[in-house]
């Protein structure tokens, strides 16, 4: 007898393949059987008639390892599983918790407090990939996750805070460092290519690293270099990579800013009035061509062999740490090195200058040359405050760096040095051409959003403090709700499978991502007549709707208004 069945449902399997009417049995912590379970009997029987049965979603692209080794994580993290998140990929953007190396702990502590807030002497206590799944094992998850190894990490332990390019003996030592946390459990490699250290990588190390996840069958998963006028260069990059290799490649949150050179300041403006426009009647001038045409290249490539991926956030408003908007040059050596900069007025005025008159070209060798320029390619209005660490600047959070300058009587960049300095570094930020969300610069997102071999992804940051992005509790249900339900872009058969089937096969998690008999019972269950996001950038903090049910390896942990948590069901999913 099985322990669950669920009947009637609208079965999307996560294969592309068309939807059809069946019950759904589940025995422990597998799909037992698919179809017409007639006169099939279990201790738990629910009733999805009207309602889509599909995989439970994978998100391609978190942070959630930043926090899921906390005792309260169930709560931090409830968002994501309320939203039908079964399984999350983690060590994004070239940062984790693990490995922490044997040359330069103190510069990695340095790292990553800069990030994450927290005391590191008291948080990490592993060193290696082994230990950190293992404590993560030992604690419990509260839903599946795969880790990939982060470059920043294996680049600091190899060279320390030195900016510039590694050497053969550095390559060699990151190579090995690899190599480990791929045996002892990770799926890939992640890179951060737009922020320090990983900014001053060669393509040739990161080709060498491909060709230690050759090996392993392993996932080069990348935050480009640019996504501005360079993105073309920064996308073949990754493809060099994945060819030169033979191995799977992601490009991480994929998102366009044109350089508008020196009329900048009048289309900024331009694009901020057809924004608010856009709250009565939206101008339909295509802003996804760039995006578009990299996605055909891609097309292009997967038919010739070389398998690289994009995965994209349904959103306009971006967030990343407030440093990655400084020139370089001015984050290199230790945190002390970057808080003397920029407490040095003198310091303040190269980096204005810098960022008013660098030049974002490939590849950036230059001091005032830098392939993401955000403030010069969006303007000082973009920033507003996500998360800062003191109480008395937490009144700062959501507000706008230009407000905040105006109130000071400063220069935004001084406004944002001092800000730096007052949280010891420790600022995150969101960033939008214009008003969040506003339905003008949304059309960017087209493209990426409707391709069938484009994954959605939520770029999870929830560590308990600041401000979060509306998508921590509403990527999915925004997603069928807007793009499916609403302005029908793309069927529910391809939707699913772009978030289940799809990130599934390519990050070769096995027995998971589809609907079938044997496979591990990661199920979602929800309305596709009324799912849809209850939470907004301005009230970020919401469970959406439509959510009936959600399973996690055969238990039940959402159950429509009701979240489960006695248990913590998840898995550390460890490369096979």
């Amino acid at each position: 007898m099985p322990d669950i069945i669920i009947k009637n449902g609208t079965i999307v399997d996560g294969t592309g393949a068309p939807a059809f009417q069946a019950d759904l049995a589940v025995s422990g912590d597998r799909i037992e059987a698919i179809g017409a379970l007639n006169g099939a009997q279990a201790p738990k029987v629910i009733n999805a008639s009207g309602q889509v049965v599909c995989p439970g979603i994978i998100d391609v692209h978190s942070h959630a390892d930043m926090s899921i080794y906390r005792e309260d994580h169930d709560d931090l993290l409830e968002p994501l599983v309320r939203q039908g998140i079964t399984t999350f990929i983690g060590g994004n953007c070239g940062m984790s918790l693990a490995p922490i190396g044997n040359r330069h702990p103190d510069l990695i502590q340095q790292y990553l407090e800069a990030f994450t807030a927290f005391d590191f002497s008291k948080v990490v206590q592993w060193k290696s990939t082994a230990e950190f799944l293992d404590t993560l094992e030992s604690r419990g998850v509260i839903m599946n996750c795969a880790m990939l190894c982060p470059h920043g990490l294996l680049r600091i332990d190899a060279q320390g805070f030195e900016g510039r390019p590694a050497r053969d003996d550095e390559i060699a030592a990151m190579s090995r460092a690899l190599d480990e946390s791929m045996e002892q459990g990770c799926i890939g490699l992640s890179t951060g290519l737009q922020y320090f250290p990983g900014l001053k990588s060669e393509t040739r190390e990161l080709v060498e690293l491909g060709r230690v996840l050759k090996k392993y069958d392993g996932v080069f998963a990348s935050h480009i270099r640019s996504y501005s006028n360079t993105m073309p260069l920064a996308v073949d990059e990754v493809v060099e990579v994945a060819r030169a290799n033979d191995i799977n490649a992601q490009i991480s949150h994929i998102f366009f800013v044109p350089d508008f050179g020196f009329v900048a300041p009048v289309l900024r403006k331009l694009v901020i009035w057809l924004a608010a426009l856009s709250k009565r009647w939206t101008p339909p001038i295509p802003l996804d061509i760039d995006i578009a045409k990299q996605l055909k290249k891609l097309d292009d490539l997967r038919a010739q062999g070389t398998n690289v991926l994009m995965d994209v956030m349904p959103t306009t408003t971006g967030f990343t740490h407030l440093l990655a908007f400084f020139p370089p040059w001015a984050l290199q050596g230790s945190l002390d090195d970057v808080k003397t900069r920029l407490a040095d007025p003198e310091t303040r005025k190269r980096i204005l200058h810098s960022i008013t008159k660098g030049k974002m070209i490939w590849p950036h060798l230059e001091d005032d040359a830098w392939t993401l320029n955000l403030f010069k390619v969006m303007g000082w209005t973009c920033c507003r405050i996500m998360s800062v660490v003191s109480e008395k600047n937490k009144h700062l959070e959501g507000r706008s760096l230009v407000e905040i300058a105006r109130e000071r009587g400063v220069h935004p960049l001084d406004a944002a040095c001092d800000l730096l300095l007052e949280e010891d570094c420790k600022v995150l930020v969101f960033e939008s051409m214009a008003e969040p969300e506003d339905g003008f610069t949304e059309r960017s997102t087209f493209a990426p959003v409707k391709h069938p071999e484009t994954p959605i992804t939520t770029d999870t940051i929830l560590m308990g403090f600041g401000k979060p992005s509306y998508l921590f509790y509403a990527t999915y249900p925004k997603f069928f709700g807007r793009y499916v339900r609403e302005k029908k872009m793309l069927d529910m058969e391809t939707a699913v499978r772009k978030v289940t089937g799809l990130p599934a096969k390519h990050f070769h998690l096995k027995d998971r991502g589809e609907l079938k008999a044997g496979n591990f019972a990661d199920i979602l269950v929800f309305d596709p007549e009324t799912i849809a996001p209850r939470a907004t950038f301005t009230q970020p903090i919401a469970f959406p709707q439509g959510i009936g049910h959600v399973f996690i390896n055969g238990a039940h942990v959402v159950e429509g208004d009701t979240m489960h948590k006695q248990e913590r069901c998840g898995r550390v999913l460890r490369r096979a």
